[in-house]
């Protein structure tokens, strides 16, 4: 299995080549998306508030869907030795 090195972000680990080829899918549909909110945006055929809280929505679920895949991790602080767990 093929691994790409981890976004040089904490809390980013190394990810296999079908992480990154699902997330840059994903990034390719959000973008269709994205594009047809322009659209509508640029002939004024919608109301832009909507459009507006469409755009977030979108932008937000993709960005969730993505970390789904990736799965970032805590990180310890400076200072403290590990981050608190949830239970």
């Amino acid at each position: 299995m093929s691994m790409h090195e981890g976004l040089p972000v904490a809390g980013y680990q190394p990810q296999t080549t079908t992480a990154v080829d699902r997330v840059n899918g994903h990034k390719i549909t959000e973008e269709r998306v994205l594009r047809m909110i322009d659209t509508l945006q640029a002939t004024g055929e919608a109301d832009p508030r909507w459009l507006a809280i469409a755009r977030t929505h979108i932008e937000t679920g993709f960005m969730a869907l993505n970390r789904s895949v990736f799965q970032p991790s805590r990180i310890d602080l400076p200072g403290e030795q590990k981050a608190p767990v949830a239970g």
